[in-house]
C-alpha cells in the first residue's frame, strides 16, 4: 500500500468537507489537518511529500465528518483565537466570534489607559470578553459571571493558561451572582435570539448551548434584565454595553433610554449592523 503524504491527506480532508462546506473546505480542511499534524499551513504546501502516520490520518478523517456534520470546527480542536490570545473552548460555552471584539473595543474607547476601575462581565462563557479587558487594562479589577458551572470552569482555565489575576469568578444568573456589585462599566454579551429562531436547531448552533442564545419569545428576555437591574450596580456615569442581535439595535435603544440612561448609542460592526448598544447611567457630568 502507498505511503500517505501530506498532500494526499489534504486533497482527501477537502473532498469529504466539500459536500458541506462548498467553498471553505479547502480552508477548513488546512484547519484541520494542520492542528493534527501540529503545523502551520504554509508547512502542509511546502512539504506535502512528509508521510502521514495512520493514526493522524484516522484522526483527520473523523474530525471531517463532526466538521461536516456541523459541529464547529473549534470544538472539535478545543482552542478558539480570540483578541490577541488563543481560548480553550468546549460545548459548555459559546465559541467566541469575531463580532464580539467590537464589544470588547467599545468597552475600552471608555476605560482610560490607566484606571483602576472595576468592571463585570455578566455571562462570561469561555471567559473571552473578561480576559480581554483584563489583559489591556491591567490595574482594573474585573468580575466575571455565569450561571453555568460547566462554563465558569472553562473561564477559570483560561484565565489560569493566560496568566491572567486580575479577574474573579462568580457563579450565579446575572446581577445575583454578585449583588453587591458596583462598577464602572458593565459589559454582556447575553442571549438574544428569538425561542423559536429556526437557527437554533440548525449547525452549527445546535451544537452550541441553548441557554447562551436563547433570549426568550422576542429574544429581548436577559437584554431587558441586564437594562433594568443595571441601575442598582453601576456607579454614577457608568456604563453599560451590550451585544445583541442586528435587528435589536432601535429596541435596545428604547429599554436604555426607559431606565433613564443617559448617552445612548448603537455601534456597528464591520459589516456595518447594529451589533453593541450603551448607554451611560446619570451622574459625575
Amino acid at each position: 500500500m502507498a505511503e500517505l503524504t501530506r498532500g494526499a491527506l489534504l486533497a482527501q480532508a477537502e473532498g469529504w468537507l466539500r459536500p458541506s462546506l462548498g467553498g471553505a473546505a479547502r480552508r477548513e480542511a488546512e484547519y484541520l489537518l494542520g492542528a493534527t499534524l501540529g503545523c502551520g499551513r504554509a508547512a502542509l504546501y511546502a512539504f506535502p511529500e512528509q508521510p502521514v502516520e495512520a493514526a493522524q490520518a484516522r484522526r483527520v478523517s473523523a474530525l471531517c465528518r463532526r466538521r461536516g456534520a456541523g459541529e464547529p470546527a473549534a470544538y472539535l480542536l478545543g482552542r478558539r483565537g480570540f483578541w490577541c490570545f488563543e481560548l480553550q473552548v468546549d460545548a459548555a460555552v459559546l465559541v467566541p466570534r469575531p463580532e464580539t471584539e467590537h464589544l470588547v473595543e467599545a468597552a475600552l474607547a471608555r476605560i482610560p489607559a490607566h484606571a483602576d476601575w472595576t468592571l463585570a462581565d455578566l455571562g462570561t462563557g469561555s471567559g473571552a470578553v473578561a480576559l480581554a479587558l483584563a489583559a489591556e487594562r491591567p490595574r482594573c479589577h474585573i468580575v466575571a459571571t455565569d450561571r453555568s458551572a460547566a462554563a465558569l470552569a472553562v473561564a477559570r482555565r483560561n484565565a489560569k493558561a493566560l496568566g491572567v489575576g486580575n479577574v474573579s469568578f462568580h457563579a450565579g444568573d446575572w446581577y445575583a451572582a454578585c449583588p453587591r456589585l458596583r462598577a464602572q462599566l458593565i459589559v454582556s454579551n447575553p442571549p438574544y435570539l428569538r425561542s423559536a429562531d429556526p437557527l437554533l436547531g440548525q449547525a452549527p448552533l445546535r451544537y452550541e448551548p441553548r441557554a447562551a442564545l436563547d433570549g426568550g419569545t422576542d429574544g429581548l428576555g436577559d437584554l431587558r434584565r441586564l437594562v433594568d437591574g443595571a441601575a442598582a450596580h453601576l456607579l454614577p456615569g457608568g456604563w453599560l454595553l451590550l451585544e445583541h442581535g442586528h435587528t435589536q439595535g432601535a429596541a435596545l435603544r428604547g429599554l436604555l433610554g426607559d431606565a433613564g440612561f443617559v448617552d445612548i448609542g448603537t455601534l456597528p460592526d464591520l459589516a456595518g449592523l447594529d451589533r453593541v448598544s450603551l448607554g451611560r447611567w446619570p451622574g459625575d457630568d
